[in-house]
C-alpha cells in the first residue's frame, strides 16, 4: 500500500463507497473504515427509486440485488389508527449488508481499502494528512463519510458535536410475514418505528426514541413490550415476530441540527454532511446522491480548474439546492409525529383531504437522478 494518495475517504458507508465508486479509475484512491465487509449498519432500508438510475449509470442494477419493490406507505398513530398512501417514485427493500457489499465489490479492483480509524485530518498548503490509530497518509483532497457522529467530529471542532442530543436509534432483523410491496410507519409516544422488507425475506424494524422516553426502562426489549405495544400494529407486529439477530444495533446521541460543511477544507459528505430525520426515508438515496455530488464537484479541483475553497463552495451549493428543503420538511414532519395532539390534528386533516399525504411525502424526496 502507497502513503500518498489524490483522494482519500473518511469512511465506508454508502456514501464513501459511491464516492469510491464513482471516482475509482481516474484517480488513486484509498478508502479507510474500521470495520469490514459485509456488515450490518444502523438504517431504515428503504431506498428510494429517484437513486436507481445513478446506481445504474456505474453498473449497479438494484432490481438484481432486491425484489423488494414498494409503491405503497402506511402510517399509525399511537392510538392505532391508521392510513395509508401510493408513494410517488416507489421504491426497494435492501439492506445494508447487501447494498454496501455490492458496492464494495466493485471498488476493490480499483482502489486501496484499509480498515482502520481515521482520529486526526491535518492540512498544510496543497496537501492534506489523515492519520489514523496506525498510520499516516497524505493526498489532494480528503473525503469526510465517517456518518452521523464520530470522534473525528469532536476533533475537528465541529459546531454540532457540542450540543447533545437526546436520539437514540435501534434496530433488529425479524422473521414475518408482511407484503413486499409496504414500507410502514407507526408512532409511539417518544418516538416511531418503520417497518419494511429486505432482500433476503428479513423485516427491518427500526424505530426512534427520544431517551426522555427510553431511561423510564432502560431496557430494549421492555421498552419494545411496554412502550411501543401501545400502538395496536406494533403489539401484532411483536406479537408474531421472530427476531433473527441475538442482540439489536443500536447509536445514541444522533444529531439532527445543522452541520457546517463551508468554512472547512474537507469535503463532507452523507452523514457526515446532515442527516435527515428517519421518518421520511430518504437517507440511504441522499448519502448516495451527496456523494455524486461531490465527485462532480472534485473532479474539476483535481484537474486544476478551480481553487479547493471555490470546490467547497460550489459542492455546498449544490447540497443546499438539492437538500435543505427536504430537511426542514423532515424536522415540522418530525416534530408533528411526536406530538400527541398535533399527530391527531394531522390524522383528521388527511382523513379528509387524502391527496395531501402523497404530496408531504414529495416534500422530503427529489426527483430521478439522472447523471
Amino acid at each position: 500500500m502507497q502513503y500518498d494518495y489524490d483522494i482519500i475517504i473518511c469512511g465506508g458507508g454508502l456514501s464513501g463507497l459511491w464516492c469510491a465508486v464513482e471516482l475509482s479509475g481516474r484517480y488513486k484512491i484509498l478508502l479507510i473504515d474500521p470495520d469490514s465487509y459485509p456488515r450490518h449498519k444502523m438504517c431504515g432500508e428503504y431506498l428510494s427509486a429517484e437513486v436507481a438510475p445513478l446506481l445504474a449509470s456505474q453498473g449497479v442494477d438494484i432490481n438484481q440485488l432486491t425484489d423488494v419493490k414498494i409503491d405503497r406507505f402506511e402510517i399509525s398513530l399511537r392510538d392505532g389508527k391508521q392510513m395509508s398512501s401510493p408513494l410517488p417514485l416507489g421504491g426497494y427493500g435492501i439492506s445494508r449488508y447487501c447494498l454496501d457489499y455490492s458496492l464494495y465489490q466493485k471498488i476493490q479492483a480499483t482502489c486501496d481499502v484499509l480498515e482502520d480509524k481515521v482520529v486526526d485530518l491535518q492540512e498544510q498548503d496543497t496537501r492534506q494528512t489523515v492519520i489514523t490509530t496506525n498510520k499516516q497518509f497524505t493526498c489532494r483532497q480528503v473525503i469526510v463519510a465517517t456518518g452521523k457522529r464520530s470522534i473525528l467530529d469532536k476533533k475537528l471542532h465541529r459546531d454540532f458535536i457540542q450540543s447533545k442530543s437526546e436520539w437514540l436509534a435501534v434496530k433488529m432483523h425479524y422473521k414475518y410475514d408482511m407484503p413486499l410491496d409496504r414500507v410502514e410507519l407507526h408512532n409511539f409516544e417518544g418516538g416511531y418505528a418503520g417497518l419494511s422488507r429486505v432482500e433476503n425475506g428479513a423485516v427491518n424494524l427500526c424505530y426512534l426514541t427520544h431517551f426522555d422516553s427510553f431511561k423510564k426502562i432502560k431496557d430494549i426489549k421492555a421498552f419494545e413490550g411496554e412502550v411501543l405495544a401501545k400502538n395496536a400494529q406494533l403489539k401484532d407486529f411483536f406479537d408474531n415476530a421472530t427476531p433473527l439477530w441475538e442482540q439489536p444495533i443500536t447509536i445514541s446521541q444522533i444529531a439532527f441540527g445543522k452541520k457546517e460543511i463551508t468554512q472547512t477544507p474537507f469535503l463532507y459528505i452523507g452523514d457526515t454532511a446532515g442527516l435527515i430525520h428517519p421518518l421520511c426515508g430518504n437517507g440511504m438515496a441522499m448519502a448516495l446522491h451527496s456523494a455524486h455530488l461531490a465527485a462532480n464537484a472534485l473532479i474539476p479541483f483535481l484537474n486544476g480548474e478551480n481553487t479547493r475553497s471555490e470546490m467547497i463552495k460550489n459542492y455546498s451549493n449544490k447540497w443546499q439546492q438539492h437538500f435543505s428543503s427536504r430537511m426542514r420538511y423532515g424536522s415540522y414532519i418530525q416534530t408533528i409525529l411526536t406530538r400527541v395532539k398535533s399527530s391527531l390534528w394531522m390524522y383528521k386533516i388527511l382523513s379528509y383531504m387524502p391527496f395531501l399525504l402523497p404530496i408531504i411525502i414529495k416534500k422530503t424526496h427529489g426527483k430521478s437522478i439522472v447523471p
